[in-house]
């Protein structure tokens, strides 16, 4: 009880000292509750059997029928392995090549050159997503697409359906993940470089030590804070897959769902298709708290590891 005595006289001194400060962020927080914590809510629905006339609150609970349907199906096995590897898959790539990239950024002696390639890596990532699906059609399209149409000028007789090619896309949409954010990650890690004192690197060249040994250890050891953290909030997306890219890019075709179904995509596809808000809402409750649990448990091996890295 004394504790929260001592909190409360804490508060209400920081409140009068800091009101300015307080009311400035009044609209954030309203924005935050209304935006994040009041949709919350709509996660009774994983446990409704939900009808338009009751709405959230009136429809009738259902237990975890919604969970059972799931799991009891191939379609969690599915969704969960696709979200899983491809997100395993993208972090593991988009960090090697992002610092790699960044590293050979900050070896430019021209900084006009660092400028123009740091700008032309970086402009994929501000592309609508919308704008990539219309760009690989160009290129994968069946009847004009550039592929087919290079394929029948060096003697092709038939075109080939790539939106029907199963085993193509999983490479095809690792590729283009890694070409629209390998820049942008870059950009960031280069910014971690510039901090780097150069004198480090100078007592390194007076001791005689290669390009290589500067970066094995100077360079990589200072990008591990920020490299750590960010792997952090990685693992916790890791269950979030991209929609853009496994909807939009490949044009929801059912033919490839085997590879290209992921849980944001099963939520939206049992939304408009099934019109089915209580499996939809447990298949997002089902990645939420996985999500959770994964960012808290990395969290806690990396404190036990390395705990000036963690995130709290």
């Amino acid at each position: 009880m004394e504790k929260v005595r001592t909190l409360s006289k804490a508060l209400g001194k920081d409140l009068k000292r800091n009101w300015i400060l307080y009311l400035m962020s009044l609209p954030s927080i309203a924005l935050l509750i209304i935006f994040n914590y009041i949709p919350m809510m709509g996660q009774l629905l994983a446990f409704k059997k939900f009808t338009v006339k009751g709405g959230i609150f009136g429809s009738p609970w259902n237990g975890i029928q919604n969970f059972k349907f799931l799991f009891t199906t191939t379609d969690a096995w599915i969704i969960t392995r696709n979200t899983v590897a491809y997100n395993v898959v993208f972090i593991a790539l988009t960090y090697v090549c992002a610092i790699a990239l960044a590293i050979a950024l900050s070896e430019l002696r021209s900084k006009r050159a660092a400028k123009v390639f740091q700008t032309i890596f970086i402009m994929p990532h501000f592309l609508s997503i919308a704008i990539v699906a219309i760009i690989v059609y160009a290129f994968l399209g069946t009847t004009n697409g550039f592929v087919n149409v290079v394929r029948r000028f060096f003697g092709a007789e038939k075109n080939i359906n790539w939106y029907y090619n199963v085993p193509f896309w999983p490479p095809l949409l690792v590729f283009i993940h890694l070409w629209k954010g390998v820049g942008y990650q870059a950009v960031v890690f280069l910014a971690s470089i510039s901090g780097i004192s150069a004198e480090y690197y100078e007592a390194a060249m007076l001791d005689g030590a290669s390009k290589m040994q500067q970066i094995r250890y100077i360079t990589l050891p200072h990008l591990r804070s920020i490299t750590t953290i960010l792997l952090i909030m990685a693992v916790g997306s890791i269950f979030n897959g991209d929609f853009g890219l496994f909807y939009t890019v490949t044009q929801n075709t059912g033919q490839l769902y085997p590879v290209t179904q992921v849980i944001d995509t099963y939520v939206y596809n049992a939304l408009i298709n099934l019109n089915d808000f209580g499996r939809s809402s447990a298949a997002a409750f089902y990645q939420s708290i996985v999500g959770f649990s994964l960012v808290m448990l990395s969290n806690a091996v990396v404190r036990k590891l390395d705990p000036d890295n963690s995130l709290f």
